[in-house]
């Protein structure tokens, strides 16, 4: 069996768009054939993870008692500031969105792809919701892209 080693390839995925239904789930829709909107996208790798965690957490090791066996038993957890958890979201984001073609604002003025830009797109909910949508297909969540742009 052969596999792609080249984890910073990414993937483009052309743009459909999304509405949220009266249950709370998010319908997909097929993408528009002449949307000329596409994203380039790819999953963290686990070195990306690891690099990104020892910048924004920092670890915290708290030894409590267990009543019931009356041992300290060793608790690890993450401190993080608001600051902090600001960063490892940008840097997720940073990561995962590679490039953009067509993205445009109201003005019809192009919309570079860059750090300041993608954490905009990603508090508008219809690019949020592409987003994720798309990474959980290059995961292998969804059972094929085919199916999953067919909103299935």
């Amino acid at each position: 069996m052969k596999f792609e080693l080249d984890l910073d390839k990414g993937e483009w995925f052309p743009f459909f768009k999304s509405e949220i239904q009266e249950d709370g789930e998010p319908k997909y829709f097929d993408p528009e054939p002449d949307e000329p909107c596409r994203v380039k996208l790819r999953l963290a790798d686990s070195d990306f993870v690891e690099s990104m965690q020892s910048k924004t957490r920092k670890e915290v090791i708290e030894r409590v008692l267990n009543p019931k066996t009356r041992q300290m038993e060793r608790l690890k957890d993450f401190d993080q500031t608001p600051a902090q958890r600001k960063k490892e979201r940008e840097m997720i984001w940073d990561y995962a969105i590679m490039d953009w073609e067509g993205v445009l604002d109201v003005n019809e003025k192009v919309v570079e792809c860059n750090l300041e830009n993608k954490m905009l797109m990603m508090n508008v909910p219809i690019f949020a919701r592409f987003v994720s949508r798309c990474l959980q297909m290059i995961s292998g969540e969804a059972a094929s892209k085919k199916e999953v742009l067919k909103g299935n």
